[in-house]
């Protein structure tokens, strides 16, 4: 295949020399043997997706460790790795290659863009790898390549088997009122058996999820969704705690939609400074169903956690246990598709008025109802174990815009005021909004007044 070539400026070169090696970015020499690379490419490819730049080296100089840029002779000398790149299973198309030049530096440098795979990729020794920050970790025994196959989706904990009696799940209240709504003239087992998750007479854990009356007492702490309220705008901390954990429990079906009543009952009860006073805030409920019905569908069962629901003054944080399967990354989670659990999605689907009505269009959803409400999209975050999701009591509307529109309705603004409306956290940063408008002559500094904090006003 042909590789582009691209030239880079004096700035672009310069900034690329001082580049840091990362989670998602590695450097390496030109030296580096093809096997020996494919442990990084392995470790990208098994994690979250990541960029090589081959031809940069570091060295030992006077004042420390010094970038080198020592590029290839020409392009003709890159054509091993290219051949390793193509014997990589199950790695594919799954990367992108670039050459890159520069009049300020000697040879070509190739760099290489590496995809999240759905499978395990295999260095050339035979080893899997993953990246952590800015290293790569073999997996080292069995346990842990099994980790590894239920992170990426390449198994599900959904289908494993239980073993418990049958009449857990074809004897149960939640069993008989789904058939009697759906399919009146279809048994319990028979029908079970159909879906494959009764097998050998024995539920899978999809089975025990969806139909069981009580799927906590057969898989504690997996299964349930936790909510916290904290009193404070910093990190999670118990002596911010307004009231004791809520364990919201039930088959999944109810357990999503107790979980959003809940959490919307509590936010509907917080109050944030507003321009017009303190109001309530507000949250789409669209955005809140979405998002936790996607933690607690799309999560990993085989890690022993609750999905958590973190309630602050200033946001509110769900956690879904696992990271994120197959080739979804943070960066393409809105655009692709890939269900972890996709016997539990599927037949969830099957009850009326489905927590997921839209198999695969959750996160667009909630992204799309903050923003008719002018807030700020969801932040999501791939933590070690885990998926982060925050959703933020931000505007998005400019910090000028919302102090001025703040001060349609009062005299004064507060540097504390102003970043409890903002969401800016450092006071110098909101000085220098303040200081922007009134450059602009737009704001002016109140006259100070013994006893009270300085603040700021439209001019008179």
């Amino acid at each position: 295949m042909e590789i582009a070539l691209k030239n880079l400026d004096r700035e672009a070169y310069e900034e690329l020399l001082t580049i840091s090696e990362t989670h998602f970015v590695d450097l390496k020499s030109t030296e580096i043997l093809p096997a020996k690379l494919t442990r990084t490419i392995s470790a990208f490819a098994n994690t979250g997706g990541g960029e090589i730049y081959v031809g940069i080296e570091e060295m030992e100089g006077a004042d420390g460790k010094e970038r080198i840029w020592n590029g290839f002779s020409d392009q003709e000398a890159a054509n091993p790795i290219f051949q390793m790149l193509e014997q990589l299973n199950p790695l594919g198309n799954n990367y992108a290659a670039e050459f890159i030049s520069s009049h300020d530096a000697p040879g070509i440098l190739l760099h290489l863009t590496i995809f999240k795979t759905a499978d395990i990729v295999f260095a050339t020794e035979g080893k899997a790898y993953v990246r952590r920050n800015a290293q790569n970790l073999p997996v080292t025994n069995d346990q842990a390549l099994e980790r590894l196959r239920y992170d990426k989706g390449v198994k599900s904990f959904e289908d494993e088997v239980v073993n418990i009696e049958k009449k857990e799940v074809d004897n149960s209240n939640t069993i008989i009122e789904f058939l009697l709504d759906t399919i009146p003239t279809s048994e319990p087992a028979i029908w079970l058996e159909k879906q494959r998750i009764l097998i050998d007479n024995k539920p899978t854990v999809a089975a025990v999820l969806l139909y069981s009356d009580n799927p906590q007492a057969v898989l504690p702490k997996r299964s349930a969704v936790k909510i916290l309220r904290y009193q404070t705008k910093h990190d999670a901390e118990r002596d911010f705690l307004v009231f004791d954990p809520i364990t919201v429990e039930g088959p999944l079906y109810e357990l999503i939609y107790a979980a959003v009543d809940r959490v919307k009952e509590i936010i509907e009860g917080m109050e944030k400074i507003g321009p017009s006073g303190m109001e309530k805030i507000i949250y789409p409920e669209e955005a809140l169903h979405e998002l936790l019905t996607n933690s607690v569908l799309h999560r990993d069962y085989n890690v022993a956690a609750d999905v958590q629901v973190r309630i602050f003054d200033n946001r509110v944080e769900i956690e879904s246990p696992g990271r994120l399967p197959g080739h979804v990354t943070v960066q393409n989670i809105s655009k692709t598709q890939f269900a972890r659990n996709p016997k539990v999605v599927r037949l969830i689907n099957k009850f009326k008025n489905p927590p997921n009505k839209d198999v695969g269009e959750g996160i667009n959803t909630a992204f799309e109802s903050m923003g008719k409400l002018r807030l700020k999209e969801p932040s999501i975050e791939e933590l070690d174990d885990s998926v982060l999701v925050t959703l933020r009591h931000e505007s998005l509307g400019s910090p000028e815009q919302i102090v001025l529109e703040y001060l349609k309705n009062e005299k004064e603004i507060t540097n504390a005021i102003a970043r409890d409306l903002t969401g800016i956290k450092s006071e110098n940063s909101m000085k220098q909004v303040f200081y922007r408008l009134r450059e602009r002559g737009q704001l002016e500094q109140s006259p100070k007044v013994a006893g009270k904090k300085p603040s700021w006003r439209k001019p008179e």
